[in-house]
């Protein structure tokens, strides 16, 4: 694709498809079956102990439908074990031994994969993890939805009196 054909939702996709491909890669090729989605669960899960479904979404700061995916994947993988809650709805998320184990080998990825966004950083005009920041940031003050409805409405024609 074009750069000039490419919206901010497709150069948003390709750079996470080049991060999350790459990251999966060397978790491969480090013998680790392992998704990088799984991670913030994880680090999670590391902090917390077993916890609500609901209780990682919050820490990771994405939706309970998102960590519920990622968990229920994460249990089809055997990486964690779920139990009820306190009620009916509740799921609690507990990693099993085979994750336990992994965690040493996880965290030298991680350590690598630290250094290597260290290095992209350094190669750029600006930090990739400071623009991201601070894009987060600003969409938390005003949302793209409400920013693409303002520039809608600065587009819209009134009407003939």
């Amino acid at each position: 694709m074009s750069s000039s054909a490419a919206t901010l939702g497709s150069r948003v996709r390709t750079l996470i498809e080049l991060l999350d491909g790459e990251v999966e890669a060397a978790y491969a090729a480090s013998g680790l079956d392992w998704r990088p989605r799984y991670t913030p669960v994880l680090r999670t899960l590391m902090a917390l102990g077993p916890t609500s479904i609901k209780a990682v979404a919050v820490e990771i700061g994405v939706s309970h439908s998102a960590v519920s995916q990622t968990v229920s994947q994460m249990a089809r993988d055997g990486l964690v074990g779920l139990k009820p809650g306190r009620d009916a709805r509740e799921r609690i998320v507990a990693l099993t031994p085979k994750t336990v184990a992994m965690i040493p080998a996880l965290q030298r990825q991680w350590a690598a994969t630290s250094i290597a966004a260290g290095e992209l950083d350094a190669e750029l005009s600006a930090p990739l993890s400071a623009i991201l920041g601070e894009a987060i940031d600003a969409l938390d003050q005003r949302s793209f939805g409400a920013r693409i409805s303002a520039a809608a409405d600065t587009l819209a024609t009134p009407e003939s009196a």
